[in-house]
């Protein structure tokens, strides 16, 4: 991994750490990739399509017949490996934002768990089934029970 571990990482724990690291494995973009398809397919702009940049590519294909997008694309091959780079470091960003916006905050007690009525595994209070047995799960709320 090319980036700064403590700098994406630094205030989440090790679970969330590694959540980030398999999402980040499954979206990230190789720098040799991106050079070699921009010099040998920078013709059609499939060196944007990998970037997500689609706009750029549905240009490039537009005007492939015209060469200019073949002469882009060599000359942008040598700035592919530095936008790869961007493109992963916007990403690392985007999904530690989401898993650290996604969990509890310190400040605030973790939910108390409850059990299965079938297998008496401890599940969470917001779950509709068991992940143990899969048996359907009713949460009797004392809040809704007094008010009846």
């Amino acid at each position: 991994m090319q980036m700064t571990d403590p700098l994406y990482t630094a205030s989440m724990t090790d679970q969330q750490r590694t959540w980030f690291y398999a999402e980040y494995e499954r979206a990230h973009k190789d720098e040799v990739v991106g050079f070699l398809l921009a010099l040998f397919l920078g013709d059609f702009g499939i060196h944007h399509f990998y970037l997500r940049r689609n706009t750029a590519g549905i240009i490039y294909l537009i005007f492939f017949w015209t060469g200019i997008p073949a002469i882009l694309g060599v000359i942008e091959c040598f700035f592919m490996p530095g936008r790869v780079r961007q493109y992963n470091a916007a990403l690392a960003l985007y999904i530690s934002n989401q898993i650290l916006a996604s969990s509890i905050p310190h400040g605030e007690p973790a939910p108390a768990t409850s059990h299965c009525p079938d297998c008496s595994s401890p599940i969470d209070p917001s779950a509709s089934f068991c992940p143990h047995c899969g048996a359907a799960v009713t949460h009797n709320h004392p809040i809704s029970q007094a008010a009846t």
